[in-house]
């Protein structure tokens, strides 16, 4: 039970997240449905499997100026995966069975690949709790369930063997092994990391993996999984000297601005993997297009390249990324641990070496997820990396997490923006309804921080009041409103020992790092050159190349 519909909307797809199975949300007719809305754009971006059941009028009240109704028919657009409005409800068992199969058939086509968001609409009519009828009650089995005999099977989508050698064959041709990449965005299969993991080592390929991608840290071999690319392809000297010949792409699109613009290259051969109809290109500058299970994809091809072993140059190829991921990754270590202040992206880094095996991390939006895509370095710890990314918005985030936190295993941390948290407020009595465990970490910048990074930053009118957007809030009493715990950390050894504590307690904690935009701005800058400078170095010097 929430009090709130747009926050049991987004609790339920934090739930989605985790479990990978359909969700149920039920809500009353006119606006509580609308609320509704947010979440389900989200899902049908995101792919998470979500049902939405709305109550309704009867037919007969719609257009009449009946209180509490507003057209519920289609309500969500094409924001759901399909939209069903169940006749009204009479006895009998074939109306019994019609509703039984129409709920079994939406859960299934929720949760088919690409899984999203099912709308059914109810419309009844007063008296709304109909008298109990003997026979209308289903005969259950010795566990208590109803059976329902519908079985729906849904099978991948493997490539063919003359499909699979094709794709070896573009993949491997005029060199293309040699200077070529892996890329993977968000992503929620679970087995895809060994899978990619064995195919980049197949093909000598090295792996850009965004930490949504789950590819980013893990037990699986990251040999060659690089990160540190949203720093280091900011130079142009390291683009020029990296640009591949060969794209493989898995997953949405990536966080990281700097790899997009890498990407947006007509001269690349680029193939995105994917296993629905449309594929995530923004830039259009994909070539192919590979309809099929990006596990199974990444399965038959390493089977059909065999025992043989990639060439030196390809190897060497992967070893400059390697190299430039590796002396990034030292370069922003020493620069964060030469700054007095706790920051934005020290904060993040900090995260990451505490994080425990088998936590989660919640990115929020904006500027979170890309500090988290910056500064979090590879490392073996199973750390499930979640955000919704399907529209990215800073509406929900903390509902999402919430409801992540009510079904997963280990620690949950949230790490979130000022706005984004005020968006969301209402979401925190969850978490006392509802006994949830979880550290948010709020960035506060008191505003909309990520702004400050654009053109627009420098010299446009009113910059504050539009895109600035301070508001002022003091948080901690937003923690004692809603009875959770609260700490104001400005330095590493405070921020430290309350992620510690919160890691170990049970309960809501608050940690906040306050931050000022415009320092902000500079340090990140500070940080992209001095790693950037260094990276190029490297990878000008013949001893270490």
């Amino acid at each position: 039970m929430h009090l709130d519909e747009r926050s049991a909307a987004f609790f339920a797809l934090g739930i989605a997240k985790v479990n990978g199975e359909p969700v149920a949300l039920v809500s009353t007719s006119g606006t509580a449905a609308l609320n509704f809305a947010p979440a389900v754009a989200e899902a049908r971006q995101g792919r998470v499997p979500l049902l939405a059941l709305t109550a309704d009028r009867p037919p007969e009240m719609r257009g009449v100026g009946a209180n509490q109704t507003v057209d519920q028919l289609g309500l969500y657009g094409s924001h759901v995966k399909r939209f069903l409005e169940l006749a009204l409800p009479e006895g009998g068992a074939s109306m019994r069975r019609y509703a039984e199969l129409t709920a079994a058939r939406a859960a299934a086509l929720s949760a088919a690949t690409p899984a999203g968001p099912v709308h059914i609409n109810l419309p009844f009519r007063e008296p709304f709790l109909p008298a109990p009828v003997a026979d209308h009650t289903p005969v259950a089995d010795e566990d208590g369930d109803v059976p329902i005999d519908l079985s729906i099977i849904h099978s991948e989508r493997r490539p063919s063997p003359a499909e699979t050698n094709a794709l070896l064959a573009r993949l491997t041709s005029n060199q293309g092994a040699k200077r070529g990449l892996i890329v993977c965005g968000p992503q929620s299969d679970p087995g895809l990391p060994a899978a990619v993991a064995a195919l980049s080592a197949a093909l000598a390929m090295p792996i850009l993996a965004d930490p949504l991608s789950q590819v980013r840290c893990g037990p699986h071999a990251r040999a060659f999984v690089i990160d540190g690319y949203d720093t280091f392809l900011r130079d142009s000297e390291i683009t020029e000297a990296l640009r591949p010949q060969t794209v493989l792409r898995f997953g949405s699109t990536p966080t990281s601005k700097p790899l997009l613009e890498f990407l947006d290259d007509h001269s690349i051969d680029q193939i995105v993997v994917t296993d629905e109809d449309g594929w995530n290109d923004p830039s259009l500058s994909a070539a192919a297009a590979v309809h099929a299970d990006p596990r199974s994809v990444c399965d038959v091809l390493v089977a059909a390249c065999g025992s043989g072993e990639a060439g030196a140059g390809a190897i060497t190829w992967s070893e400059h990324w390697r190299l430039a991921a590796d002396v990034t990754r030292e370069a922003l270590q020493e620069k964060l641990a030469d700054e007095d202040r706790l920051s934005e992206p020290q904060a993040v880094a900090r995260i990451a070496a505490a994080l425990p095996d088998g936590a989660t991390l919640f990115a929020g939006n904006s500027l979170p997820v890309r500090d988290i895509d910056g500064f979090f370095p590879s490392g073996p710890a199973n750390i499930h990396f979640l955000g919704n990314r399907g529209v990215s918005g800073i509406d929900g985030v903390v509902s999402t997490a919430l409801g992540a936190a009510a079904v997963g295993d280990g620690p949950l941390v949230l790490v979130i923006g000022d706005l984004s948290l005020y968006h969301d407020m209402n979401g925190l009595l969850a978490a006392r309804e509802h006994g949830l465990s979880a550290t948010i970490v709020l960035l506060n910048n008191d505003g909309g921080g990520i702004f400050s990074f654009l053109p627009q930053a420098d010299g446009v009118e009113h910059f504050e009041e539009l895109f600035g957007s301070p508001h002022g809030l003091d948080f901690s009493r937003v923690a004692k409103l809603y009875g959770f715990d609260y700490t104001r950390t400005e330095n590493a050894v405070a921020f430290d020992v309350a992620l510690a504590a919160s890691l170990r307690n049970p309960g809501l904690q608050l940690i906040e790092v306050p931050s000022e935009r415009d320092e902000n701005v500079r340090l990140h800058r500070r940080l992209w050159s001095a790693a950037g400078e260094r990276a190029r170095e490297a990878l000008a010097s013949p001893a270490r190349a």
